[in-house]
């Protein structure tokens, strides 16, 4: 599933797009990534408006289009952005295509777990008002991150961090290499961690924000890079793969419901 810095690059994509108006819409109407939607009144919002700004929070991205309204999108599992040549044909995975006289905007989703939101007005929707802080807005905070940890006191630290009401764009490898910087056991209780601990988690949780933006979102005409070398990224999926701090086994297992990389060796607290 595509996590903060993969989120970024997407929407990045679709700037090429902005300022031009879009000529045409085509939609599956019954594709799942529409529930609830009017795809009809979306689709007669969003021809002949100019796509004039696009925001993202978390996983979440917002399209403004000038007095029409706003065009909200959740990638889920498998839904991707991409820009096309403006006669592209649409493919069955292609749910929504807007078309500008230099391109066409696609938004695919093979197993269709994304969402689309369509909001009209010059007002953005309550949802984008009411997201939380994101994890280096300076209202994300030590004391914050140790409130919320004490109201889920019972729960691991791993599936903790995939709760995006207080860690909009955390996913599974993110929360991963938080854990594995920070030294802390991903299936330690979320309410045993003092404020030493807080700090430390904290203070990964914005490094790897931070290094993530800086190294994934680099050309958005081509694919994303990975992170640095020296991350757990580059070791969390190969068999056989070893700390890169310690040089020792990682061990795969499931924690919190989720399939999730750590070290022994380094995790140990």
């Amino acid at each position: 599933m595509p996590e903060l810095a993969e989120v970024e690059f997407m929407r990045r994509r679709w700037d090429a797009a902005l300022e031009d108006a879009v000529t045409s819409v085509e939609l599956h109407p019954r594709a799942r990534i529409f529930r609830g939607v009017d795809t009809a009144a979306l689709a007669r919002g969003l021809t002949g408006a100019t796509l004039t700004s696009s925001h993202r929070s978390g996983k979440q991205m917002l399209f403004a289009c000038g007095d029409s309204g706003w065009l909200g999108l959740h990638l889920g599992m498998t839904g991707e952005l991409r820009v096309e040549a403006s006669a592209y044909p649409i493919d069955r995975h292609d749910h929504l295509v807007l078309r500008q006289r230099a391109r066409a905007l696609v938004f695919a989703d093979p197993r269709m777990f994304g969402t689309v939101e369509w909001t009209p007005g010059t007002q953005p929707p309550a949802w984008w008002r009411d997201r939380p802080p994101e994890i280096m807005e300076p209202a994300f905070t030590a004391e914050r991150l140790q409130a919320f940890l004490a109201r889920r006191a019972k729960s691991p630290l791993k599936a903790v961090l995939l709760m995006q009401e207080m860690f909009p764009g955390i996913g599974n490898w993110m929360a991963d290499e938080v854990l594995w910087r920070a030294g802390l056991h991903p299936a330690r209780a979320a309410g045993s961690l003092d404020a030493v601990d807080c700090a430390a988690l904290h203070r990964e949780l914005r490094f790897v924000c931070r290094g993530a933006l800086r190294s994934i979102v680099r050309d958005v005409d081509g694919h994303w890079a990975d992170p640095p070398r020296g991350w757990l990224f580059h070791e969390r999926w190969v068999d056989g793969g070893r700390c890169p701090r310690t040089g020792s086994p990682l061990v795969r297992e499931t924690i919190g419901g989720r399939t999730t990389c750590w070290s022994p060796a380094l995790q140990n607290r």
